[in-house]
């Protein structure tokens, strides 16, 4: 079982930037996906990044050249940096673990992302 529990959101006007943490306990393992979706009201939850535990990512087309997600092996944490915030990035974030070729995975309470001026 993989705990993930996720920091940083908040209010921010637009092209500001803000900086989400996601930290991991648990049986995380060796070979695995983690990453960052988000859910606006209305609509369905979306791939923002990813990052594998090969250090490869993978960016929703929204965000490429906006947002960089980067990790830290050593206190098992994904970041997502995000730059030049539009109000079309205002959603609940959601931190995500996946385990290579099979099922499991785990989603962190998700924490709210609000850009309005």
């Amino acid at each position: 079982q993989v705990q993930l529990v996720e920091s940083g959101g908040g209010l921010m006007q637009p092209g500001g930037s803000l900086r989400l943490s996601c930290a991991a306990s648990g049986s995380i393992g060796s070979f695995y996906i983690m990453g960052w979706y988000r859910q606006a009201p209305g609509n369905e939850r979306e791939l923002v990044a990813t990052i594998t535990s090969g250090g490869s990512t993978n960016y929703g087309d929204s965000v490429k050249g906006r947002f960089t997600i980067s990790r830290d092996n050593a206190k098992s944490t994904v970041y997502l940096q995000m730059n030049s915030l539009k109000a079309e990035d205002t959603a609940v974030y959601y931190c995500n673990w996946r385990k290579f070729g099979t099922s499991s995975t785990s989603w962190g309470q998700g924490t709210q992302v609000t850009v309005s001026s």
